[in-house]
């Protein structure tokens, strides 16, 4: 496992200097762009890889988000992967990205502002809330170990979309010791085996690390992990296409506790084949379904007449 340059950078670290103000306001594109070779086989994903390899990727993206962090021209450093055609990927190898970006993304910019509207709000931070919210209500909970925890977000985008938070205020990927390692690698591990098992065998997702910036002070950031995959299940896939790139509004396209459902299924079935060190959390499904019977059973008695059926399992 190593970081390679990537051959065909958006940005350079000897990035040409640029003219242009004003309307067409340009700027340098100085940064640097790293590939993570993740193994010396030609196929594979996470979840086929030994654990303590996994828990090796996840320290050495700490390495470089260090290392790349600490250019002086480096504010933000985003790990990534893509998996699969759909999302456009052509070099099969198994194997991530890392930017290291000259500014803060607006994806980063807009949580970092939440956050702290939510701590002069509620005298608390924005991501426990949330972590704590969903151990609480369970029924988006996929599985958890002893230091994370793998969920279908109630902000979800993507139909099959999953989070990862940890039990700890972590900041970034560099404030990772060995066992948080571990465990982020068994969280990974677990949801990628978990979209194979419910997509199949072509499945295609992005997973994104998103940490506090490089330069500045964030003691309000906490770590995730965020997955996005474009399929609907086998064969079925949502585009974003008008209503979302035309007005960045995202759809959810059914109920979030029912695909949370799906995923916790799939998760429970491919860790009785795998080594894990956590659990999955099935139980939280037969909580909602029943709460989702009594809701429809009600539903029927106000309009008697509409055809509405009780969701199975």
């Amino acid at each position: 496992m190593l970081a390679l340059p990537n051959r065909f950078p958006a940005f350079s670290a000897d990035a040409p200097e640029v003219q242009g103000r004003g309307l067409y306001a340009k700027s340098r594109a100085q940064g640097i762009c790293e590939v993570i070779v993740e193994s010396r086989e030609h196929t594979g994903g996470f979840h086929n890889f030994p654990l303590e390899r996994v828990s090796r990727y996840i320290e050495l993206l700490g390495e470089r988000s260090a290392e790349l962090g600490s250019k002086p021209f480096v504010k933000q450093v985003v790990p990534f992967k893509n998996k699969g055609t759909a999302v456009g990927v052509s070099m099969t190898h198994p194997h991530s990205q890392v930017y290291a970006l000259p500014f803060v993304p607006r994806r980063v910019e807009r949580e970092i502002a939440s956050a702290r509207k939510y701590q002069a709000r509620h005298g608390r931070n924005l991501f426990e809330a949330i972590h704590e919210r969903e151990l609480r209500d369970k029924t988006r909970m996929v599985y958890r170990n002893a230091g994370f925890s793998l969920f279908a977000p109630f902000f979800a985008m993507w139909p099959y979309e999953m989070h990862v938070y940890s039990s700890k205020p972590i900041r970034g990927l560099a404030d990772l010791d060995k066992e948080s390692a571990l465990m982020l690698a068994d969280i990974i591990r677990v949801g990628t085996a978990t979209y194979e098992k419910l997509l199949g065998p072509d499945y295609a997702y992005m997973m994104i690390f998103h940490q506090a910036p490089s330069k500045g002070a964030y003691s309000g950031y906490r770590l995730h992990v965020e997955f996005y995959s474009p399929q609907m299940g086998r064969g079925r896939t949502k585009y974003a296409a008008g209503i979302e790139w035309g007005a960045g509004t995202f759809t959810y396209d059914g109920v979030i506790e029912e695909r949370a459902a799906d995923l916790r299924e799939a998760s429970a079935e491919v860790i009785q084949g795998m080594k894990h060190l956590g659990r999955s959390c099935p139980e939280a499904y037969l909580r909602f379904e029943r709460r989702s019977a009594a809701f429809h059973s009600r539903l029927r008695r106000i309009l008697p007449n509409s055809s509405i059926s009780t969701p199975t399992n």
